[in-house]
């Protein structure tokens, strides 16, 4: 006979599943019960999420329901025992373990204390048990293993609801008014999976340890101590988590001169290097090494070494394979590859000291046009400023071949990027983070003084703008589909805006730049589910409609939502002189209807929050939690195998059926021209940028290749991302997870 717990499960799945599909499952429970007649119902669970798994597979995906319904029996049993309360008055206990946990320092004393009893009370009432229903087997697993409070013997002590409803109460802990309505709000948002936050935050939110931002972006200096400083700041922030995108082109080249003395430098690769060997040592508490890319211009006299960094074969002395790099790629050199012309390579400091100015320090303002180009000539014309000369089409091979080999450089498109910049007005941007999502202003800090006083060595540092990433993600499936749109954006513009406010970073330059600018990057997963659901394919004109007018609308409210938030608490510092005030923001990407007009006036008059809003990052993991498709990314296979070093788990493609079963096809067979004409048409309602992936076959001919970067190019995309072909295995981001 089946057991006590799996009636319970039946209660919790008759919805979900058809009485015939659930009787299958009721004899394999009763072919396991005859076979061990004794057995624990512990082991019998465990029995039985094995055999549920061992059945999933693209004629019965409901399987994965299966397995989570019993996996969560048992973890509320474990709970309930620990707890000493039976199991439905598991989640009516969580003010008093809250205590408890908190007392241990397992939560956060200051978070939990800032709420009564009372309060502490209520909340326990809304956490919904059976919203753990929408979890899948691999979703469930995921959060539970990784991100759910454990204590010091890494034994469970909090449920996947109470993670959300700890969330909801750490980012809303210092609002003022309707507070609890406002916790009760965004556990309405989490709890349903219409959102998730990004991955520091779910994994550190109540916690006493790490911070809750994504990634950063830092400028080096070109000085000895400006590199080792930013090395340093590197390590640090890479011990909390976080992952780093580093600008290394104001660093001098290979035979540049020092202090006059020519030939006498050793260029970006030894410092590449110094910066592969800190991902590689500070590995955040031995649960993974960490995670830096490193950014340099075309132009750049060392660019064939650094497009070398991770091949697998040469001088491995020149090697640095534990880094992701990145090209800063400017119009004029695009122009050149097309037209199979020559391209010069210059060392910056040369240029500086020569030019008396940084070439790295300008952008086309116009198409075709502008200040770089005529800065680039000039460098090319001057009688005795050194330079080397190499075909275009050249280096954008060594592109390519590193590229099918390592999956990388990311491509950064310079000109578009600063061309879209709504605070061009107060600095620049010169490259961007880990995952190519972020875009915002970028300075290096530098070296002042160092002094003694006191017996206390004061060293002093003039603090540049030093990029903070904070994300969170719509699930397009869910939000869409429930129509929700309206009233789940201002509750995540909300939570990312105070986790500025709370967010205790280790270095204080972002610190700085994060108040300076506020900036957020809401973005959004599940685009594939969404087109499968409303039976669209991929490879459609209906695709890229759609693309355009959701993300309008999500842009809109965006917006909308940041400028009420301006009208409470006040615009960003540098809102004055900015894309926003002038309402260039507005004009540039033909906003001209008169809902438009009516929010650009509202944001002229009483601003906005936040200088940068929107961004769409590859958040792989949180989308394996919300159950639904990555990113803005079509699936690799219908039914495939999530493996990680402890498991490996059958996970299919959501909400698979007969009806969308036509419309996941996988992304090695799908036209990448087709993903970049939506994401043209995506890419012009977001003011940051997008993790764009080009899935290739691995016989793909360089032509092929080189036309898909055109094409990206032309349509004005700000960056892409990886090169995933079917020959390589490529490491996702996790930090920038949302």
């Amino acid at each position: 006979m089946a057991t006590h717990t799996l009636f319970r499960s039946e209660e919790r799945l008759h919805t979900q599943f058809t009485p015939e599909q659930l009787d299958d499952f009721w004899r394999l429970s009763k072919r396991w019960k005859a076979r061990h007649p004794q057995g624990a119902e512990d082991a019998w669970q465990h029995a039985m999420i094995l055999e549920a798994l061992s059945l999933l597979d693209e004629a019965n995906p409901h399987y994965t329901f299966v397995a989570a319904a019993l996996y969560e029996d048992q973890l509320y049993q474990q709970i309930a025992k620990q707890r000493g309360v039976p199991v439905e008055s598991v989640h009516d206990v969580f003010g008093r373990e809250a205590n408890k946990l908190a007392a241990k320092g397992l939560y956060q004393p200051d978070v939990v204390s800032s709420y009564s009893q009372q309060e502490l009370t209520e909340m326990s009432g809304w956490l919904d048990r059976s919203r753990n229903q929408l979890f899948t087997y691999i979703g469930l697993k995921t959060l539970v293993d990784r991100y759910v409070t454990r204590d010091f013997n890494r034994d469970i002590v909090e449920l996947p609801q109470e993670r959300w409803l700890m969330i909801a109460m750490t980012l809303h802990r210092q609002e003022k008014d309707n507070r609890l309505h406002k916790v009760k709000e965004a556990y309405w948002a989490l709890s349903n999976l219409y959102m998730t936050v990004a991955t520091p935050t779910l994994a550190n939110a109540g916690k006493p340890n790490g911070q809750l931002s994504s990634c950063f972006i830092d400028t080096v200096d070109d000085s000895l101590q400006g590199i080792y400083d930013s090395n340093t700041d590197v390590a640090t922030l890479s011990k909390y988590g976080g992952g780093i995108g580093v600008y290394m082109g104001k660093v001098r080249s290979r035979g540049s001169s020092i202090r006059g003395f020519k030939n006498a430098s050793s260029g970006v690769v030894p410092w590449i290097k110094q910066l592969n060997n800190t991902a590689v040592s500070v590995d955040q508490l031995g649960q993974r090494q960490g995670a830096i890319a490193v950014y340099l211009d075309a132009w750049h006299k060392d660019i064939l070494a650094f497009l070398d960094l991770r091949l697998n074969n040469g001088d491995e002395r020149l090697r640095a394979h534990d880094i992701f790099t990145g090209i800063c790629l400017p119009d004029l050199f695009m122009e050149k590859v097309e037209a199979r012309e020559d391209w010069y390579l210059f060392d910056p400091h040369e240029v500086r000291t020569v030019m008396g100015f940084s070439l790295e320090d300008s952008y086309d303002e116009q198409v075709g046009k502008g200040t770089f180009r005529d800065r680039y000539q000039a460098c090319v014309e001057h009688p005795t400023l050194s330079r080397e000369v190499i075909p275009a089409i050249e280096i954008m091979k060594r592109v390519m071949k590193s590229q099918l080999e390592t999956g990388v450089p990311f491509h950064f498109y310079r000109d578009e990027v600063n061309r879209q910049n709504p605070n061009a007005h107060a600095g620049m941007i010169y490259s961007s983070n880990l995952c190519t999502e972020i875009m915002q202003n970028m300075s290096a800090t530098t070296f002042e003084s160092t002094q003694i006083e006191d017996d206390v060595i004061i060293t002093k540092r003039r603090p540049g703008d030093f990029v903070v990433c904070n994300l969170s993600s719509i699930h397009l499936a869910r939000a869409v589909a429930d129509d929700v749109l309206e009233r789940l954006v201002p509750i995540q513009v909300r939570m990312l805006d105070n986790v500025i406010e709370l967010n205790d970073l280790p270095i204080p330059q972002a610190k700085r730049t994060n108040f300076r600018y506020r900036g957020i990057g809401l973005g959004t997963f599940g685009w594939h589910h969404l087109l499968a659901k409303k039976g669209i394919r991929w490879e459609s004109k209906e695709a890229v409609q759609l693309a355009d007018t959701l993300y309008e609308q999500i842009a809109f409210l965006t917006i909308q939502a940041s400028a009420e938030l301006a009208s409470e608490r006040g615009s960003y510092p540098l809102f004055e002189g900015s894309d926003w005030q002038s309402g260039t923001y507005f004009e540039k990407r033909g906003y001209m209807d008169e809902r438009w007009q009516k929010l650009q006036k509202q944001v002229a008059e009483t601003g906005i929050r936040n200088g940068y809003l929107m961004a769409v990052a590859p958040n792989s993991s949180t989308a394996i939690i919300a159950g639904t498709t990555a990113s803005i990314d079509p699936i690799f296979q219908k039914r495939y195998s999530e493996e990680k070093k402890d498991y490996k788990i059958p996970v299919t493609a959501p909400e698979l059926n007969e009806e969308t079963t036509w419309y996941y096809k996988s992304a090695y067979y799908i036209d990448q021209h087709w993903t970049i004409e939506q994401n043209a048409a995506r890419q012009k309602h977001i003011d940051q940028s997008i993790s764009l992936n080009f899935y290739v076959q691995n016989t793909i001919q360089a032509k092929e290749l080189l036309a898909l970067h055109i094409d990206a190019w032309k349509n004005k995309m700000k960056s892409t991302y990886y090169v995933r072909s079917t020959s390589i295995e490529l490491i996702d981001c996790d930090s920038c997870s949302s």
